[in-house]
């Protein structure tokens, strides 16, 4: 009788980096040289050319895990692809045959039309720049300066929110009392002030973004903290002794994360309008790199004509994209979420 010894199945490649600690490490490799990329450019010296290199196929390994993580959720999926396709093309631009941005070649050209031996796919702004080359190298700045303000906003947030829920006592009444006030300004006219007195850079987007979102994230997350703060695993965690640090970081934040990056996912949307519109009124990103928002600025005029109003629909249309991908990625999550 002859028995036949069956060698274990190794997993596929992508089920290896469905693990935790990989889909990290793609998605930072996918982040920091798009950032540094867009934030630093002169700290990179002779790697600007190739940084972005490795950034290509984590990216796409990122969608694909994505969509393998999602794929019961339509709408998740949809959403997931208007997203990660703009992060495609923010960190391929540099090498996709493109005319250069801020090269004026013929002025008022329309779209699908030749003029000075090239070829405009969407045509060209009245200074005679390529609207599809500005409009995929623009993406570049609305992602990098939201997704960080916006990281920034939840870190500070979900900090305070913590604190106050698990405290509670003097604690939560500052920070509830803090966050009141500035939750009274409307948002844009806080971003106003804050950036009429700092002046338009993305640093001060960033704080501006922060300081009119953390109390919002704040009060979302103190929320779910005097929930959750109440469950026995909690007070199994005090009785060990373990310090309050310990408690939120590991026992609390991790049960309050699923609101918190459907929340995020709206939010992102709401700072890409956000930063588009501080941009059109000359108080965010500031030329002469591409922007939506600044494209949406400069063919204010020129589009008033119907001739010319694709100088307005090709960033009005991209920026929509990118919102509309965020907003979509929410409803998928909450669906999910909603199953489990």
């Amino acid at each position: 009788m002859s028995t036949t010894l069956e060698r274990p199945t190794r997993p596929s490649l992508l089920a290896r980096l469905e693990n935790p600690k990989a889909v990290i490490g793609l998605v930072l490799l996918m982040w920091l040289p798009l950032t540094l990329y867009v934030m630093a450019p002169r700290l990179l010296g002779s790697l600007h050319d190739v940084v972005l290199l490795p950034a290509i196929p984590a990216t796409l390994l990122l969608y694909t895990l994505a969509v393998r993580a999602f794929r019961g959720s339509t709408v998740a999926v949809i959403g997931l692809s208007l997203v990660f396709f703009w992060l495609l093309m923010a960190v391929s631009a540099p090498y996709l045959p493109l005319i250069d941005p801020n090269r004026p070649i013929a002025p008022f050209t329309p779209p699908l039309t030749e003029a000075r031996d090239h070829f405009f796919w969407l045509g060209t702004d009245m200074r005679g720049r390529d609207l599809l080359s500005r409009a995929i190298w623009g993406c570049q700045r609305v992602l990098v300066w939201g997704v960080t303000a916006t990281t920034v906003a939840y870190v500070i947030g979900t900090t305070f929110g913590l604190v106050a829920g698990y405290f509670a006592g003097w604690w939560d009444e500052v920070i509830s009392f803090a966050s009141n006030v500035l939750l009274s300004f409307p948002v844009m006219v806080l971003f106003i002030v804050i950036l009429t007195y700092l002046g338009p850079s993305g640093l001060n987007i960033i704080v501006a973004v922060t300081v009119a979102s953390a109390p919002a994230i704040m009060r979302i997350v103190r929320g779910l903290t005097l929930d959750i703060k109440t469950r026995d695993y909690v007070f199994a965690a005090q009785t060990r002794g373990e310090h309050p640090i310990y408690v939120m970081l590991i026992e609390l934040l991790p049960n309050v994360r699923g609101p918190i990056i459907v929340d995020a996912c709206l939010r992102l949307g709401y700072t890409t309008v956000a930063i588009t519109t501080l941009t059109f009124l000359g108080l965010g990103l500031q030329p002469p790199d591409p922007d939506w928002g600044l494209m949406i600025r400069e063919a204010a005029r020129s589009a008033m004509l119907w001739q010319f109003s694709y100088m307005l629909l090709v960033p009005a249309l991209a920026v929509s994209s990118l919102i509309l991908g965020f907003n979509l990625m929410a409803d998928g999550l909450r669906e999910l979420s909603l199953r489990d």
